[in-house]
C-alpha cells in the first residue's frame, strides 16, 4: 500500500511544480496577481510563464595536490634571528604586551611556516608572517625563540634565545 502512494505522489509532483499564474483587477483598478482566479473579480486572465532559466554545473577542477602528496623537497638551512626586542630587554610596567619579530635567511619555502616559542612551549599556531603581538604576558623572565617548521610539523630550524623580563604592577607591593 505504501508503495502504491509513493507512485501516486511521484506521478503528481510535475503537476504540482507546472503552476498557472492569474492576472486579474479588482474594483479599485488595483493589478493582482494570484495562483487561482478569484471568484469576486474580473475576468482572469492567464499569465504565460516563461521557462525556468537553468544552466549545467560547471566542470569538475581536478584537486590539486596535497602537500603530503608532494614530491619531498631538498631541507633549507634556515637562519633564524629575532630582531625585537632585544635580548635581556625589559618590558616596562604596564600589561605585558610586547611585538617580536624576527629575519629570516632565505625566505620560507611553501608549507613552511614560523612557530614562536614562550618559554620552550608554542605560542599561538604557526605562521608565515613574522611578526607576533604578544599580549597579557605575565611578569617575570620569559625566554624566546622562534623556529621554522616543515609542511610536516617537525622544526627544522630554531632561533637563538632572547631573554625579556616582563614588569607588571602587583597588589601585593603597595606604597
Amino acid at each position: 500500500m505504501l508503495r502504491i502512494i509513493a507512485f501516486a505522489l511521484a506521478l503528481l509532483a510535475p503537476l504540482a511544480a507546472a503552476q498557472s499564474i492569474y492576472r486579474t483587477t479588482d474594483e479599485a483598478g488595483n493589478v493582482v496577481f494570484t495562483d487561482a482566479p478569484s471568484a469576486g473579480s474580473r475576468a482572469a486572465e492567464p499569465v504565460g510563464l516563461h521557462p525556468t532559466n537553468t544552466a549545467p554545473p560547471p566542470r569538475a577542477i581536478p584537486a590539486l595536490k596535497s602537500p603530503a602528496n608532494a614530491p619531498e623537497l631538498t631541507r633549507t638551512s634556515y637562519t633564524i634571528a629575532i630582531t625585537s626586542p632585544a635580548d635581556e630587554t625589559s618590558i616596562p610596567r604596564g600589561p605585558g604586551n610586547f611585538t617580536v619579530t624576527v629575519a629570516i635567511q632565505p625566505a620560507l619555502r611553501r608549507y613552511e611556516s614560523l612557530q614562536l616559542f614562550l618559554d620552550n612551549v608554542p605560542s599561538g599556531s604557526s605562521q608565515a608572517s613574522m611578526i607576533w603581538d604578544l599580549t597579557n604576558v605575565f611578569r617575570g623572565a620569559h625566554d624566546i625563540t622562534v623556529g621554522a617548521i616543515d609542511r610536516s610539523g617537525n622544526t627544522i630550524a630554531m632561533s637563538d634565545p632572547v631573554r625579556v623580563y616582563v614588569h607588571r604592577p602587583s597588589i601585593n607591593f603597595r606604597k
